[in-house]
């Protein structure tokens, strides 16, 4: 397997997801905000999570060199979230997005790790133009992307989703 580039900022280290990573993706796929703002993925097993690496996340990461990153808090070597630039069908553009297990929520976590992504994009991927989506009422979402230099653009429906999404970029 080809080595892909891992980032670290003061709290954090962010890794490629990897099958190992299944039973932490488990938890954070059923969590509350998750189901909320994110939807359900039908992830309802460990095996379900390995699929779900093995099918949505390994072959972005094998074919653009990035994808979804785990986070792992230094001090512990707690897994507490994911955070990563995705190529999603639909989307003119790479995606930033972010997830936090609800302990780690409203820690700065999500801030610290966005920020390393948006660098790594443009340093290390040469994105010059990032995007983001989220819900109507995911309100933490929308103030940390406007935190991150983030504008709304638009609002806007993926394939397959009746929701109206609201659709945010950010240029280098």
């Amino acid at each position: 397997m080809p080595e892909y580039l891992s980032f670290e900022t003061n709290r954090l280290f962010l890794r490629p997801t990897t099958g190992a990573d299944a039973p932490f993706l488990l938890d954070l796929v059923n969590s509350p905000t998750w189901l909320q703002y994110i939807g359900d993925r039908n992830v309802h097993s460990v095996e379900d999570a390995e699929t779900y690496i093995q099918n949505r996340i390994t072959p972005q990461l094998e074919r653009l060199g990035y994808a979804n990153y785990t986070l792992v808090r230094k001090a512990d070597r707690t897994k507490i979230g994911l955070c990563g630039l995705y190529d999603r069908e639909g989307l003119d553009g790479v995606d930033l997005g972010f997830a936090l297990l609800p302990a780690f929520e409203k820690q700065g976590y999500a801030f610290e790790a966005a920020q390393k992504m948006l660098e790594a994009g443009t340093r290390c991927f040469h994105l010059q133009k990032i995007l983001a989506i989220t819900t109507h009422v995911n309100h933490n979402s929308q103030k940390l992307l406007e935190k991150l230099g983030f504008r709304f653009e638009k609002t806007i429906r993926m394939a397959n989703d009746p929701e109206e999404l609201l659709l945010f970029a950010w240029n280098k």
